[in-house]
């Protein structure tokens, strides 16, 4: 009976992979485990050597897929082959260490809680990265009612069962944290240690954030459609102020309205916001249309052979 499922989203990580496995074996070695490797459309060897870690660890399964699907895509696509009774994802660089599963395990079991996230009191990683982190975690209490004191960390386990609801969701923009949220509050942290990157270059650069970021309030929440409808009342209700005031202003005091450089500033202001909305909108438009149509989250060319499967 295996206990815990590693699900690792592979990316150009293919002179990492060999010490990973290590690390994992040897952290994990008096527990039943399996580790699922995803390599997404990897542009380096990351399959050749995830084959061969295949056949080196019997616990090791790996799963090749056709195209670059993303992060959360390719974590989905792991998901589905998890047969533990906990399932741990983390990055492919070492700077999660696997040593500090078995932490994440514990205070999970002993919290009783479905989610235990490992958070990073210093992260080895560039400013806007932390600042980008900083601004999402606000975005997730504001919009999916995350626990303020929770840090949506990338590493994490959770139970069996909420790996069961997670995989239920068909939509072709999964975001991890966010269907966490969506079927569980009992969530948990613990602190550890965030490592530098054992080997390589990071992959994580702003296009991909801020894809993350459009995932999070577009996909999980109607907030930003609701609150472009306030500031749209607002504006209106400001407008037809300011027309009552004019009118009063020129019947009785007799005074001309004058001002074009007001006038178009607040044009230029009212038309931007429109624009801004109708882009948002689109964008909700859009991903239901993607929906709609059954645009696959994954597709797999390939899977290794071995007991990891069986």
């Amino acid at each position: 009976m295996i206990e815990i499922s590693i699900v690792i989203p592979v990316y150009n990580s293919a002179e990492n992979l060999e010490e990973l496995c290590y690390q994992i074996n040897d952290a994990l070695k008096d527990i039943a485990y399996e580790l699922i490797l995803v390599n997404d459309r990897s542009p380096d060897n990351s399959w050749a050597v995830i084959e061969q870690l295949s056949d080196k660890y019997a616990q090791v399964l790996g799963l090749n897929l056709r195209k670059n699907c993303g992060q959360d895509n390719a974590l989905l696509a792991g998901l589905n082959y998890a047969k533990g009774k906990y399932a741990v994802i983390m990055d492919d660089d070492l700077q999660h260490s696997p040593y500090d599963i078995i932490k994440l395990y514990e205070a999970c079991k002993n919290s009783n809680s479905d989610v235990c996230y490992g958070n990073f009191e210093k992260r080895e990683q560039a400013l806007w990265k932390n600042l980008g982190s900083w601004f999402n975690g606000k975005i997730s209490e504001w919009m999916m009612n995350k626990p303020k004191n929770i840090y949506l960390s990338p590493y994490k386990l959770f139970t069996k069962d909420i790996v069961d609801e997670i995989i239920k969701y068909e939509g072709p923009y999964p975001y991890i944290d966010g269907l966490i949220l969506w079927v569980t509050d009992n969530v948990f942290q613990i602190d550890i240690e965030h490592h530098k990157r054992y080997k390589g270059s990071s992959n994580f650069n702003l296009s991909r954030s801020i894809s993350v970021f459009l995932k999070n309030i577009t996909t999980f929440s109607v907030v930003p459609l609701r609150l472009a409808s306030l500031i749209g009342l607002i504006c209106s209700l400001a407008g037809f102020g300011l027309i009552l005031y004019y009118l009063v202003d020129y019947y009785i005091n007799g005074n001309v309205v004058e001002g074009w450089t007001t006038l178009a500033v607040v044009q230029l202001f009212l038309g931007g916001l429109m624009l801004l909305f109708l882009g948002l909108t689109g964008e909700y438009l859009g991903r239901t249309y993607m929906n709609v149509n059954k645009k696959p989250q994954f597709t797999i060319k390939e899977i290794t052979s071995g007991q990891a499967k069986e």
